[in-house]
């Protein structure tokens, strides 16, 4: 599934990601412990249920934020991004749990020419992840240096 060149991501075009994902609580550990992050908040289920208000362990955000964002990949800038340039305003209304199944959409924000890089253009992003019950647990923009159709390899 190819991702869209800049002349194709107007402002105001909307995807609803076919992808979806279930969380299990190995993606939480593993992620956790390849990260480094000993938070008891995502290790620790004795712990969770004693001294949190979630009663058990949530998600890191981290792998969150990476799943969302790589859920929108196939649909928006496989293979036409040069790179990423930035995340801003990443926000998490409601934890992630095991179990959760989430789901993506995305929408350009902004669009404009690169004045440094003629044959990019620069695409800002908001993405958002909804769990099963259409809850909003992280949303965040997204930078993109992007291809110009014209710089395509051909």
């Amino acid at each position: 599934m190819p991702g869209l060149y800049f002349e194709e991501l107007t402002v105001g075009k909307q995807f609803k990601h076919p992808i979806r994902r279930t969380v299990t609580e190995a993606d939480n550990v593993f992620f956790s412990a390849l990260t480094h992050n000993p938070a008891a908040l995502h290790l620790d289920e004795e712990y969770c249920r004693s001294h949190t208000e979630f009663g058990q362990r949530i998600v890191n955000s981290c792998f969150t934020l990476g799943l969302v964002v790589g859920i929108s990949v196939g649909d928006t800038t496989l293979g036409t991004t040069v790179g990423n340039l930035g995340w801003d305003e990443v926000r998490f209304p409601k934890p992630v749990f095991h179990g959760d199944t989430i789901r993506v959409e995305s929408e350009v924000l902004e669009a404009r020419a690169s004045k440094s890089r003629p044959d990019n253009g620069i695409v800002i992003f908001e993405h958002r992840g909804y769990n099963q019950r259409d809850e909003l647990v992280m949303t965040c923009k997204r930078s993109a240096l992007m291809l110009r159709r014209s710089a395509a390899p051909q």
